[in-house]
């Protein structure tokens, strides 16, 4: 990904993709063949997890949100996302979630990218969440409950059609309004689309069930009696301390699967349960170390809070998009004196 002896004036201007040029990447390559192949970077990164540098997320938390960084590194190259939570910020007329996003190699601290990543989030996520159903999903799955219509909804079920071969979608929200724009916006997707009047109608006959609602609280989206055997339950609504979407009993009950138990256990589902209790870590899974689905009665949870090595592999993904689109600004934002000692230098020249 990165040469061996770059010449500084090539490190000088950085790549930055903007919103716009996100969404011209996205319709140039189309959302179900990123989403697919995102899933693969993803795979790929999270079968090389050992090498990674591996921690919490850096939270800063208030009443009203919460602004984290994640960093991460494989050694070569290093990765971070800004990212915020702010559930109150959809009344106001703002995202509930914003990010942004950094790669830069390790050898010189040189930044190799700077990108948008409230769009890139929302494919990852949704990305990480089919990456996981396909190590715990019954096998031939067809119908997906999603309950939480909002800004990750259509992401999640086109990756579940692209990746797994999802069929049937159906939609429950507490917000008509938010089901109505998802129904409208999977027009034409393929996917057979059912707007539900309750999440107990919307789980009905589903095989997965994933959660992905904003309100930062303990919730209980899903009832201990709406979930039967068989199924997977993809929970990816929890992501900071005091917010939760199941019933603890249906903790009980399952197979959990996360990505990094330091931080689910602050963050996640997980929560509400010991620090002992067993939980299996899906990198293991996808390495054939520990055990996925193993009978078609059992309940297994993906209790994702996302982490960092998802959003790295998100941003490699993009970085080699870059040449295949041309869809990126270059950015005057690394000082290159002539000198390398002389910065003072530099500035008094630029007087003309």
């Amino acid at each position: 990904m990165t040469s061996s002896a770059p010449l500084p004036s090539e490190l000088a201007m950085v790549p930055f993709v903007s919103v716009e040029n996100m969404m011209r990447i996205v319709n140039t390559i189309g959302a179900e063949k990123i989403l697919a192949e995102l899933a693969e970077y993803i795979e790929a990164d999270f079968l090389r997890w050992e090498k990674f540098d591996k921690t919490p997320r850096v939270a800063a938390h208030s009443a009203e949100g919460v602004i984290e960084l994640m960093p991460t590194s494989d050694g070569e190259t290093y990765g971070f996302k800004y990212v915020n939570g702010h559930p109150a910020n959809m009344a106001r007329g703002f995202q509930t979630v914003t990010a942004f996003g950094v790669l830069a190699r390790v050898d010189t601290g040189y930044p190799l990218m700077i990108s948008e990543m409230t769009v890139l989030t929302a494919l990852r996520t949704a990305a990480t969440s089919a990456v996981a159903a396909r190590q715990l999903a019954p096998r031939n799955a067809k119908t997906m409950a999603m309950i939480g219509n909002g800004a990750q909804c259509e992401f999640q079920a086109l990756a579940f059609k692209t990746v797994l071969g999802i069929e049937t979608v159906r939609l429950f929200d507490i917000d008509p309004q938010a089901t109505r724009k998802a129904a409208a916006n999977l027009q034409g997707s393929g996917l057979e689309v059912i707007s539900c009047n309750t999440s107990q109608d919307a789980v009905s006959g589903a095989e997965i069930i994933t959660t992905c609602t904003a309100d930062k609280q303990y919730a209980t989206i899903l009832t201990d009696n709406m979930v039967g055997p068989g199924i997977h339950i993809n929970a990816i609504g929890g992501d900071c301390p005091g917010k939760t979407e199941l019933h603890k009993d249906i903790l009980l009950r399952s197979d959990i699967f996360v990505e990094y138990p330091p931080q689910t256990r602050i963050e996640g589902e997980i929560q509400q349960l010991p620090e002992d209790h067993g939980v299996t870590e899906l990198w293991e899974v996808m390495a054939g170390t520990s055990k996925g689905r193993s009978s078609d009665n059992q309940i297994t949870l993906f209790d994702s809070v996302g982490f960092a090595i998802e959003d790295f592999s998100a941003l490699r993904y993009i970085h080699d998009q870059l040449e295949r689109t041309g869809h990126y600004v270059d950015l005057d934002m690394i000082a290159d004196p002539d000198d390398p000692r002389d910065l003072y230098g530099m500035v008094q020249r630029a007087k003309g």
